[in-house]
């Protein structure tokens, strides 16, 4: 589970919501290869988008395996007109504020792919940018940070020894 944000070239998706995220499923239906992986496999302005994000959210692809307790390793995945990028929880209102900033920088688009079940904001260069998502993600973020992750884990029912198939109930 991940909190995930993805930035994509404004020319080539549609501005309509429906077609919008029509057009998104078929970006993130990744291929079986490892290009997907590859920041050479987007436009050059999403890569420089990417090179901007790399000191402070490092790839865990290029990352060491004792790195992996940094919260800010993040995930990329690479198309040719979108990144689609996932955060730990515990980090997500910082990577939205550093993303959205990042996306409105270098005139590519925004998309909170994990905003309000699915209803999340689509940003557009050149479009008037709304306030900061106030999303139920939020509460889930700080939920992560505080440890506080009762509502997120579900009890297990206690396991039946083997025997217990053989016992007879008194």
């Amino acid at each position: 589970m991940s909190y995930d944000l993805m930035v994509f070239d404004p020319a080539v998706a549609p501005r309509d919501r429906a077609a919008f995220k029509a057009w998104y499923e078929k970006v993130v239906d990744w291929p079986d290869d490892e290009s997907a992986f590859d920041p050479a496999t987007s436009s050059s302005a999403l890569q420089e988008w990417y090179r901007s994000m790399l000191p402070k959210w490092p790839d865990m692809q290029d990352t060491a395996n004792d790195d992996s307790d940094n919260p800010h390793i993040t995930g990329y995945s690479f198309a040719a007109h979108a990144i689609y990028v996932d955060f730990r929880w515990s980090v997500a209102e910082e990577a939205y504020d550093d993303v959205r900033s990042a996306a409105v920088s270098h005139q590519v688009g925004f998309y909170d792919v994990s905003g309000d079940e699915g209803d999340g904001e689509i940003y557009f260069p050149g479009d008037e940018l709304r306030p900061s998502s106030g999303g139920g993600w939020r509460q889930v973020s700080a939920d992560f940070r505080s440890g506080n992750l009762d509502k997120y884990i579900f009890a297990a029912k206690p396991k039946r020894s083997w025997f217990d198939f053989f016992r007879r109930k008194k």
